[in-house]
């Protein structure tokens, strides 16, 4: 069965940067199989979008979805003291907590345009399981795509790491688990469920655990995802502990790869962007945390002009309290600004980080674009209301005043957003839910 939506603003995010003004798109079996102007085809049903704006749906390139369940801590704290003080609360999540706090997660996400959410979690306390299975099993049900990561943290304070003993897990027991998890990674075009591979960071993670997880994701053909560069206090870390700066640690364990994407990455040298360019690695920007925790603003127009692949990424719900994704793409495109000035970034340059660059980041060629081929995943904003009166340019229009909830949501061709409310999902039934599972982490 195919079906044409018509009237429509079309932002494809293609490799040209096309537009309809007045476009169609035609979408059978989830895949595009077609998107113009002018006179549209035949299909089997017709939706009219009523001069509505649609863009490919959103790319979340680094989260922590269990982090919904501990908002607005260590409110003046920097990332370390962040950390510190929220480590022992973290270590009481469970698959049950796990799993109310991703439906939260996922459908904020979800109601922010975002049809595709990488999650990084770390956090295994011993006894607990079934974790990243909770987190996948909530993107199914409210109809997202999500790619989880079996994190890790090996590295415990009394052998100068920053989490608490009590926390970390045995190198070789969580390698085996995420060989585990890697039987429910889908590899084809399409898929709903992929599997990374993710430890921590390097103030949390051995070096030996970062080298057999390289090993083990390229045995597996997972990718590998980890923290990187977001702090003064990181650097200096790695100096004292490897003796030279966290790229030069990156590369020494054999992560500088195009299977490599690390989050924040704040504070790079001129050196260290192009090691990033010459070896594909990825970047997830976070704009909103790193400014959360005073931890600096990424040279995200340097690293897109070396030719480094960027995406979006809204980080824990404790460290951004808002799992809005379009907020990032706005964010992303003022502290740009902030940084070096009105032409550093343009609102459709802030627009693909959050589309095309979080597909590429995730190695994901069916995604992030409204190509014939391409997974049928897109966002459609209405243009009647109020915050786009006046609005000549509704691409600029919808950037600049956003973020705003999308009007529809579409997943391989399924709707998961109608009207701004979920559509597989009751939104105050998981908010409900989601308030219980907190009240266990209150202070």
């Amino acid at each position: 069965m195919t079906t044409l939506y018509r009237n429509a603003w079309i932002c494809t995010m293609d490799d040209a940067g096309t537009e309809h003004r007045d476009g169609w798109l035609l979408v059978g079996d989830g895949f595009v199989e077609n998107v113009g102007a002018g006179a549209p085809p035949g299909a089997d049903e017709t939706v009219d979008l009523g001069g509505a704006l649609v863009t490919p749906g959103l790319v979340n390139t680094h989260h922590h979805l269990y982090q919904t369940l501990t908002r607005a801590r260590a409110q003046e704290a920097d990332l370390f003291t962040w950390l510190k003080t929220l480590y022992p609360i973290w270590g009481e999540v469970d698959a049950e907590s796990e799993y109310a706090a991703a439906r939260t997660g996922l459908a904020e996400l979800a109601l922010s345009g975002c049809t595709t959410v990488f999650d990084h979690h770390y956090v295994f306390p011993r006894g607990r399981s079934g974790l990243v299975e909770a987190e996948i099993q909530a993107a199914r049900e409210l109809g997202v795509r999500i790619v989880a990561s079996r994190g890790s943290m090996d590295l415990g304070e009394s052998d100068g790491g920053l989490p608490p003993d009590a926390l970390v897990e045995d190198a070789d027991a969580a390698l085996a688990d995420t060989a585990r998890l890697a039987a429910l990674h889908e590899p084809d075009a399409g898929a709903w469920t992929q599997i990374a591979v993710a430890p921590c960071s390097p103030f949390s993670v051995t070096k030996r655990l970062m080298v057999e997880s390289a090993e083990l994701a390229r045995r597996l053909g997972l990718r590998l995802h980890t923290h990187l560069a977001e702090t003064i206090e990181e650097e200096e870390y790695c100096k004292g502990i490897f003796g030279c700066r966290p790229v030069e640690y990156l590369e020494q364990v054999g992560w500088l790869d195009g299977d490599v994407w690390c989050a924040h990455c704040v504070h790079l040298s001129p050196e260290d962007i192009g090691a990033f360019a010459r070896s594909g690695t990825g970047v997830a920007h976070c704009p909103t945390s790193n400014l959360r925790l005073g931890a600096g603003v990424a040279p995200v127009r340097a690293l897109l002009d070396a030719g480094v692949a960027v995406g979006l990424g809204v980080d824990g719900s404790a460290s951004n309290e808002r799992g809005d994704l379009f907020l990032e793409v706005k964010q992303a495109l003022l502290v740009a600004r902030g940084r070096g000035g009105p032409a550093a970034l343009t609102a459709r340059d802030a627009l693909r980080l959050g589309t095309r660059g979080g597909a590429k980041v995730l190695g994901r060629a069916d995604i992030g674009s409204l190509e014939a081929g391409k997974c049928a995943d897109f966002a459609v904003w209405a243009t009647g209301g109020l915050e786009l009166g006046g609005a000549e340019d509704l691409v600029a229009g919808l950037v600049f005043g956003g973020p705003q909830r999308v009007e529809r949501l579409y997943v391989g061709g399924e709707e998961a957003v109608r009207d701004r409310r979920l559509v597989r999902a009751d939104e105050e039934e998981i908010a409900r839910e989601h308030r219980v599972q907190a009240q266990r982490f209150a202070a």
